[in-house]
């Protein structure tokens, strides 16, 4: 039961992932409408069994006011996929700031990335390109869809049409 349903807002833009149990209840109130069943299995009551929800949309369109992303240590892990961008590691992860703060860099989406402390060390207050390390992936701010595609894990196959 953990997997997640993505929630579409009344116009079919989708808004946020919610849990199974969530997403049952506003379809049996009637504040959501099921657009796509889940593949994996039903929902049992004593009595009835119910399609898992894959994807729902809310009946009403919600204004929900798009902050962004918010910019935190894990989020930046997330959006680099818990890997340090210059060797691939895993281990002792720490954030790094591609333009130093020592230097005037802020933190930033397009700033911050994940590095491993060996990598990080090494690279110091100096640039990547000073300090012979190459970024994989070069740091940028996720858009919406991307990060519940980040958040999701696994993504189910009813999703790409509403996420891209």
């Amino acid at each position: 039961m953990d997997q997640k349903v993505l929630v579409l807002n009344g116009d079919y833009t989708a808004i946020t992932l919610c849990s199974v149990q969530k997403a049952f209840v506003l379809l049996f109130l009637d504040k959501a409408e099921m657009v796509a069943k889940s593949d994996h299995g039903t929902l049992r009551t004593i009595s009835q069994s119910f399609p898992k929800p894959s994807i729902i949309r809310l009946q009403r369109y919600v204004r929900v006011p798009y902050k962004g992303i918010a910019l935190s240590r894990h989020n930046i892990f997330k959006r680099d996929h818990f890997e340090c961008q210059y060797c691939g590691s895993t281990k002792n992860l720490t954030l790094d700031h591609v333009m130093p703060r020592s230097r005037g860099g802020e933190s930033s989406w397009t700033n911050l990335l994940t590095a491993c402390a060996r990598c990080n060390h090494a690279k110091g207050h100096h640039t990547p390109n000073e300090a012979g390390l190459t970024i994989r992936q070069q740091p940028k701010k996720p858009t919406l869809a991307g990060f519940l595609k980040l958040s999701a894990g696994t993504i189910d196959q009813n999703w790409h049409a509403y996420l891209n």
